[in-house]
């Protein structure tokens, strides 16, 4: 395990996935809950590959800044995007290691924050318009999905992210 987990990595990376979770281990009698980081690095051949697997006590800054080092000491030399949770800490990591990366959250943990904001009755039909959006072919479509997702759920708002300068006002 120690020898696959300190092999040399290619050295791009077009896309880099970096997530965590928390599982209970049984550790000397006890009960713990800890965080398991997984990267798995999608390669120029565009094959998935796991970069590593990290554990912690917990989800902290200061330790995922040592995962993204460990890829970085590792050989990885750059990566185009990485894919992240959206927890604090996590891109400035990657942008302190690997500068000219592109950051951002999964889909799948942006629709579960949006949908905090959702009354629970309402939150499967918001996340059906929502999918809409994020599986749509084309960058049209998806303006098109987005600006009737805005006049549907935010008929009172004005709209600035809707394309053309449309508004959302009722």
């Amino acid at each position: 395990m120690k020898s696959w987990q300190s092999r040399p990595l290619d050295s791009l990376y077009p896309i880099v996935y970096l997530d965590a979770i928390r599982v209970k281990v049984r550790d000397g009698g006890q009960i713990l809950n800890k965080a398991f980081y997984l990267a798995i690095g999608i390669n120029l051949a565009g094959e998935k590959k796991v970069l590593g697997l990290w554990t912690a006590a917990s989800e902290g800054a200061k330790f995922r800044l040592s995962v993204i080092t460990e890829l970085k000491n590792r050989g990885v030399a750059d990566i185009f995007i990485a894919c992240v949770d959206g927890l604090k800490g996590f891109a400035e990591a990657i942008e302190a290691v690997f500068p000219q990366a592109q950051v951002q959250t999964c889909i799948v943990h942006l629709v579960r924050h949006s949908l905090n904001y959702v009354p629970w009755k309402m939150r499967k039909a918001v996340a059906a318009d929502l999918r809409l959006i994020y599986t749509a072919a084309t960058a049209a479509q998806a303006e098109q999905a987005l600006a009737a997702f805005a006049l549907k759920w935010m008929p009172t708002t004005r709209a600035s992210v809707l394309p053309g300068g449309a508004t959302g006002s009722a």
